[in-house]
């Protein structure tokens, strides 16, 4: 019987590597994601936890200066994998997302169940959003349109992504990368696209048709790795890593590395310590 052919990438085509096949990305020597019988299997055997109608946070809304400039690094937590980086006088959000729910419906699907950390009125101005993949709650579209007209940042993002942000958002400046690119961003940042282990899908036709990624931002405030629900080649998955510690004030995770972030294929252990007010 002859295998059933498969359906071409609607998001990106190229070359094959050690992780696209010429029509799927793939972590190297790592697991697929599950199938759909495994998602009713963990839902109904109890694995999921009732999702609260509220979870208030204790901390009031953070309303960050314009520009934190010099060695100064300061982040700020919005909300799962949002954050605002403000160091050597760049604006840095990573995976934004303001709507009240994580879905492509906005009358389904996981519900906001506090605020977001900062108000969207009292964001600075954004030079720069980092995108690590494409799942609803890392990737809103919502979120992006009101960031091109409010602020028109430059998006990085893995391959592929930028197929899906440009149809949904007409002139937002777009810089698609794969793993190991490496950008120079104004006079002073470079952003490295690092490998990690995930995967990608907007719905039930589209599973791993674009990359996913985490990110090393370097500035002379010192380095800030991300990666939202991903982690290195080893599998371990780390949300943040920042060279320095964080200001006091507003809620902001603090985390500092053992050894400096390079190869992906070189291990890292990290030190961190709790969120703290």
């Amino acid at each position: 019987m002859a295998a059933t052919p498969r359906a071409a990438n609607r998001y990106y085509s190229g070359q094959p590597s050690d992780h696209f096949d010429g029509t799927l990305f793939f972590n190297p020597d790592g697991r697929l994601p599950g199938r759909f019988a495994d998602l009713l299997k963990w839902q109904l055997s109890g694995g999921r936890s009732k999702w609260p109608a509220a979870f208030p946070s204790p901390y009031r809304q953070a309303k960050p200066d314009e520009r934190i400039e010099g060695l100064a690094l300061r982040l700020t937590m919005v909300g799962h994998a949002s954050l605002l980086i403000q160091t050597a006088g760049f604006n840095i959000l990573t995976d934004p997302v303001w709507s009240e729910r994580a879905s492509p419906f906005g009358f389904a699907g996981p519900k906001r169940v506090n605020a977001p950390g900062i108000a969207f009125a009292d964001l600075p101005p954004i030079d720069l959003v980092l995108v690590s993949h494409n799942h609803y709650d890392h990737l809103d579209l919502v979120t992006l349109k009101q960031l091109k007209q409010s602020h028109d940042p430059l998006v990085v993002t893995p391959l592929g992504n930028d197929a899906i942000i440009g149809a949904a958002v007409p002139g937002m400046r777009l810089s698609a990368r794969d793993w190991g690119d490496r950008i120079e961003f104004g006079n002073s940042a470079v952003i490295h696209v690092e490998p990690a282990h995930h995967w990608s899908a907007r719905g039930a036709r589209d599973r791993r048709m674009a990359l996913w990624a985490g990110f090393v931002v370097e500035t002379a405030g010192g380095k800030v790795y991300f990666a939202g629900d991903t982690g290195f080649h080893g599998g371990v998955n780390y949300r943040l890593i920042a060279e320095k510690h964080a200001a006091s004030g507003s809620p902001s995770c603090r985390s500092a590395p053992t050894n400096r972030a390079g190869s992906w294929r070189r291990s890292t252990r990290t030190r961190r310590k709790p969120c703290k007010a």
